[in-house]
């Protein structure tokens, strides 16, 4: 009874964790909104994240889990649907021709393969744990690809020594909720709830170290670009002024 108190309250803070991860894209996708372009930020994190969210929902529901054993996993995985989908839709709208046509490449199959999904876990198993299996080996794989995903930002943060592109928040809440998830599967001995999260942790931390280590460097290049603005501020200021001086010799 302790134990299951214990797991309840775990998820409980799993789901605090995993909201301010699925809410910490909506400063990505102000700045989205309010440059009218998508720049180098890539969609698929959010792609895949909506996979991985439309199958922990179906999974946490009655349907696979016995009774509302997972409540909180299909409760927060419902809710990352809704933010997903519109990080999606905002990602599109903005996002050049190219790029329109790159995410629904991966949109469609993404939603294709989770109906077939649905479908056969319903109809083809007959029995709670069978159907855990299937679902939860499918979820496996979504969400291991879903916290490599970051890797591809990583990357780039290595390449141009800069975390422009790999906003601090949603490495940090990346780490937290994948630590509380994997105690929350730990407790309920539900390895496809856990096991995803022994990937998650270590991911999460290094996005956090590499933020630490190129956070000096982004910050260095921001006042170099602030002064070289500064400076051409004062040249094109210094300019108009003598202009007007040679003006006024002219007209005397």
């Amino acid at each position: 009874m302790v134990s299951n108190a214990v797991r309840v309250a775990v998820g409980i803070l799993g789901n605090a964790a995993s909201m301010l991860l699925y809410a910490a894209p909506i400063l990505t996708f102000r700045r989205v909104v309010k440059k009218g372009s998508v720049e180098e930020f890539s969609c698929v994190p959010y792609i895949l994240a909506l996979f991985n969210c439309l199958l922990y929902t179906w999974y946490g529901l009655p349907v696979v889990s016995s009774g509302w054993e997972n409540s909180t996993v299909s409760s927060i995985n419902g809710l990352g649907i809704l933010l997903e989908i519109t990080f999606i839709s905002i990602y599109t709208w903005f996002a050049p021709k190219e790029k329109k046509k790159f995410v629904l490449q991966m949109v469609l199959p993404v939603i294709t393969f989770f109906g077939l999904t649905a479908v056969f876990s319903s109809f083809l198993f007959h029995k709670h744990g069978m159907r855990k299996v299937f679902v939860g080996s499918i979820g496996l794989v979504a969400s291991i690809s879903m916290y490599s995903s970051p890797m591809v930002a990583a990357k780039q943060v290595i390449t141009t020594k800069s975390v422009e592109f790999m906003p601090f928040y949603l490495s940090l809440f990346s780490f937290l909720s994948s630590a509380l998830w994997m105690i929350y599967g730990l407790l309920g001995k539900d390895l496809f709830i856990s096991s995803p999260n022994f990937i998650g942790c270590p991911m999460g931390i290094l996005q956090l170290v590499l933020y630490c280590i190129y956070r000096k460097s982004h910050e260095e290049a921001e006042k170099l670009h602030d002064i070289d603005q500064e400076m051409g501020l004062k040249v094109v200021t210094t300019q108009k002024k003598i202009t007007g001086r040679e003006t006024e010799v002219q007209r005397d």
